[in-house]
């Protein structure tokens, strides 16, 4: 018997990293997981289902409401309930230089579309669901770019601290409903989003966490599990950072 056997929690961006971390976490203490993702790939599932879990794969885009509505409603028709949901799909500005002055309206677009749109569509698709079932829980990641001024971060940075403001909104709002919603905001954790940097930068990001290192998509995945988790019941609106020391170290590198 696992803690969490019998609830059922949506996964964005679940076919890797963080959100695969996070799927495969509560899935091993025993929820039934639907994994969300653009990405059309089965590692996670696959991994889950040999490992004797429960789990539903939908391929969506979490910038589309019509996506999420189709994801809420394939966990309902297949589980009977959503319990969780962890809004974790996101992406950095691949597109365009990421200052102010350099942004594109494509670059903007893309990463505010993703990481702050996708958060709240996900919390819209699933809330009136929760209300009617007595209550929920979210959890919404955004990122130590949100509290922590950090270079050619500027879509990503206001994308990040719109999740913190609208979880601190959505938490005010529906707390009489019983959904309690909070955010994490995670250092450099070593996951493929980090493929295309220089080891430079790779090395300064080390060196800016207390740690020494990165953090492992498993250890965000400890974090979620405790705001899912009974442990969590009396903590809503809350950004909790899980940064190897970062946020508070006075410095970059």
């Amino acid at each position: 018997m696992g803690r969490f056997d019998g609830k059922v929690a949506i996964i964005s961006g679940g076919v890797q990293g963080i959100g695969q971390a996070c799927a495969r976490r509560m899935s091993e203490e025993g929820a039934s997981v639907v994994v969300a993702d653009i990405q059309d790939d089965s590692t996670t599932t696959d991994g889950i289902r040999a490992n004797g879990g429960e789990v539903h794969q939908v391929q969506m885009d979490v910038r589309k409401r019509e996506d999420w509505n189709r994801t809420v409603k394939e966990a309902i028709d297949k589980y009977g309930k959503v319990d969780w949901l962890g809004n974790i799909a996101g992406v950095v500005n691949m597109k365009s230089e990421d200052s102010v002055v350099g942004l594109t309206d494509e670059g903007w677009d893309y990463v505010i579309d993703t990481d702050l749109r996708g958060v709240w569509l996900g919390m819209q698709a699933v809330i009136p669901h929760m209300q009617g079932n007595g209550g929920g829980k979210i959890v919404n990641i955004s990122s130590l770019a949100a509290l922590k001024g950090l270079e050619n971060l500027a879509s990503y940075s206001a994308a990040k601290a719109g999740v913190i403001g609208l979880t601190q909104q959505a938490a005010l709002n529906y707390a009489p409903d019983n959904i309690l919603i909070n955010a994490i905001c995670p250092g450099t954790i070593d996951t493929p989003i980090l493929k295309d940097i220089t080891p430079e930068m790779l090395v300064q990001n080390e060196n800016s966490h207390m740690l020494k290192r990165l953090g492992r998509p498993a250890e965000i995945a400890g974090k979620m599990a405790y705001f899912f988790s009974d442990d969590g019941n009396f903590s809503t609106g809350q950004t909790e950072s899980v940064d190897g020391g970062w946020s508070t170290n006075g410095r970059n590198y």
